[in-house]
């Protein structure tokens, strides 16, 4: 049988002195078990480095806690924090950031014309296509068509340069109308005018409440 190449107490000495653990929650008072630490106050002031156990007496003469902060480092940074409130502060930073990063997720909304759109529905679906632009969204603007209408596509192609008139300045195309199969397709993207309609809305609507 061939050798083991370590025995055991040299595979215990190679072994990371942190390892990875499961659980990413930063170490608290009791569970912070290495000898000393380089400790910062509830202040922020550096301490220094102390033996673990009278960092954790200091923190709880203030009726805080001992939060290792910087486990890597040698020797590890701990503070005296509430960590309670500590955590309460991640998650408040972390539901802004992913408020901000949603709001920044720009999506493709769908609008749909027909060659022979009536009146009323062709302005409900302007409407549509600029309030989708009013929240940074790209719009996919489809003109659908059937059967024998497919003979006669200039007709319908005369709908999507009317958007186009009624949107001037208010959207950017991003992609000029392209035949898809019975389908022409053409996508906008919120164009330099649309914040300003947006805020002229929207003072509309306070001036009316206050009415």
């Amino acid at each position: 049988m061939a050798s083991t190449l370590f025995s055991c107490q040299e595979v215990s000495e190679i072994r990371p002195n942190n390892p990875k653990r499961d659980n990413q929650e930063p170490r608290v008072n009791g569970r912070i078990r290495i000898p000393e630490v380089r400790l910062v106050d509830e202040e922020g002031n550096q301490v220094g480095v102390v033996a673990t156990a009278v960092a954790m007496d200091m923190a709880r003469e203030r009726g805080l806690d001992l939060v290792e902060v910087s486990p890597n480092a040698r020797p590890p940074v701990c503070r005296i924090m509430d960590f309670g409130k500590y955590k309460y502060e991640l998650s408040k930073k972390a539901k802004i950031a992913r408020q901000k990063q949603k709001l920044h997720q720009v999506s493709v909304k769908e609008v749909q014309f027909r060659p022979k759109t009536d009146e009323h529905d062709y302005r409900f679906k302007v409407r549509n296509i600029l309030k989708f632009l009013g929240h940074r969204d790209k719009v996919k603007v489809v003109l659908r068509f059937r059967g024998r209408e497919m003979s006669h596509m200039e007709f319908g192609m005369k709908t999507l340069e009317r958007v186009l008139e009624d949107l001037e300045g208010l959207a950017i195309v991003e992609q000029r109308p392209k035949q898809e199969g019975r389908n022409v397709v053409m996508i906008l993207s919120p164009g330099p005018g649309i914040d300003k309609l947006v805020d002229g809305q929207k003072a509309e609507e306070t001036t009316d409440d206050n009415e």
